[in-house]
């Protein structure tokens, strides 16, 4: 069938013309040029053969024709402009933006993403820059995974927070370095690496395998987790860092913890959203999926499970 009728751009600046009574105005209402606007009507009534708008120095009005034109397809427009609102808004509901502490994204959740993407296809993920003392407040990030300290934390009142990761620490280095290690007072012979925003995690845990750390011990401190867990899987010695983070390394051997203890540093990872925020099947999707992965990475004591609350 031939196509007659014309198209949506010559009617949306017609229909603008129509409720504004002025080309300047219709420009303005659809963001384009008024030249743009006086072009798009011509070209309307080219095809239709008739006037649809007289012009004259006292501005913009609709022809007899223009009138029964306007009555005939305004609400027609209007619907397939909802109709597009509606679709464009479901799309956006399952995009997911995500503002992630790139050490856990690199070392922790960009592994097991894919089995998101296979579970869920229809989601598509933006990682958004992550910023350390966020306020919660930025439009372009649907959801955080920040590093608090959760005893120590008071979160906005905005946000609604929960805890996924990252509290247990532990010692880990190469087999070879952990040849001959026994005993938890023999690590202390070895290099000791650390985080140099958290020395004190090698006190934390001494501590928690009984043992004393010299008061003025010396290490090889590392700005990065990923480059402290790099260090580690050279060689260069022993690193105290987050269990979640070595957990394929353990895996595969290429790290090994050369005696047992696990400490607490009460610092861990959270997933946050604001509590305003709209339905959203993608957020609700990833949400979900996370905390079951949380789950498995770091299976809660009931210890654990009272502190978390």
């Amino acid at each position: 069938m031939a196509i007659r009728s014309p198209s949506l751009v010559e009617l949306h600046a017609f229909l603008a013309v129509a409720r504004t009574g002025s080309f300047r105005k219709a420009a303005d209402a659809l963001h384009v040029t008024q030249a743009a606007v006086s072009r798009a009507v011509q070209r309307l009534e080219e095809q239709l053969g008739v006037d649809v708008v007289e012009r004259s120095g006292a501005g913009v009005r609709l022809t007899p024709t223009g009138t029964e034109l306007r009555r005939r397809t305004e609400k027609h427009v209007a619907a397939l402009e909802d109709a597009a609102l509606h679709l464009r808004r479901t799309s956006e509901r399952m995009r997911l933006r995500l503002s992630v502490v790139p050490s856990l994204g690199t070392l922790w959740l960009l592994p097991r993403l894919e089995d998101f993407r296979a579970l869920h296809p229809e989601v598509e993920i933006e990682f958004r820059q992550y910023t350390r003392d966020d306020d919660y407040l930025r439009e372009d990030v649907d959801l955080w995974i920040v590093l608090k300290h959760g005893a120590r934390q008071q979160w906005p009142r905005q946000v609604a927070a929960k805890y996924l990761v990252g509290r247990d620490i532990v010692a880990v280095c190469t087999p070879e370095v952990a040849r001959g290690l026994r005993r938890p007072e023999q690590l202390l012979d070895k290099p000791l690496l650390y985080h140099s925003s958290y020395r004190e995690n090698w006190t934390l845990w001494t501590q928690a395998a009984g043992i004393p750390l010299p008061e003025r011990w010396r290490g090889t401190g590392f700005d990065l987790a990923i480059n402290l867990i790099e260090a580690a899987r050279a060689g260069m010695g022993v690193a105290v860092v987050q269990k979640c983070m070595v957990e394929a390394d353990l895996a595969s051997g290429r790290l090994v913890m050369p005696v047992p203890g696990i400490a607490s540093t009460g610092r861990g990872y959270y997933l946050c959203r604001r509590r305003a925020l709209a339905a959203h099947p993608a957020v609700d999707l990833f949400s979900a999926w996370v905390e079951q992965q949380a789950a498995v990475s770091e299976p809660a004591s009931p210890a654990a499970r009272r502190a978390r609350r």
